[in-house]
């Protein structure tokens, strides 16, 4: 009996690997190989760039980028909060309140140092 479980898991494993591995084979052998110098040109959102491609951006982008990603996924825990609190009670209302004063806590900080304006 636990030989079949490792083989169950060993089929399993050549499953996911042949998943993986099948689009890159098929990319392979059907897609055409023609190069190109339009091919090869760097262009962001189908518009050619002009001048050098290679720039640095300003750090407050990225941290712009990671507020949004920061207070997105912790909107995210909201909704199942939100859908079970009929049945959760009032320490579920108080552990909440709590969550959402320690995110508008952050939001006033990040607004204060000046991180949420963009230029």
């Amino acid at each position: 009996m636990v030989s079949y479980n490792y083989i169950f898991v060993g089929l399993l494993l050549l499953g996911a690997i042949g998943f993986a591995l099948a689009p890159l084979a098929i990319v392979a052998l059907v897609a055409p190989r023609k190069r190109s110098k339009a091919k090869g040109d760097t262009y962001e959102c189908g518009v050619l760039t002009m001048g050098e491609t290679w720039i640095r951006f300003r750090i407050q982008y990225y941290i712009y980028a990671l507020m949004f990603v920061v207070f997105d996924i912790e909107t995210v825990f909201l909704y199942p909060w939100a859908v079970a609190y009929a049945g959760l009670g009032t320490f579920a209302l108080v552990e909440m309140l709590a969550f959402l004063t320690i995110l508008f806590v952050g939001l006033a900080y990040a607004w204060a140092k000046g991180v949420l304006r963009w230029a």
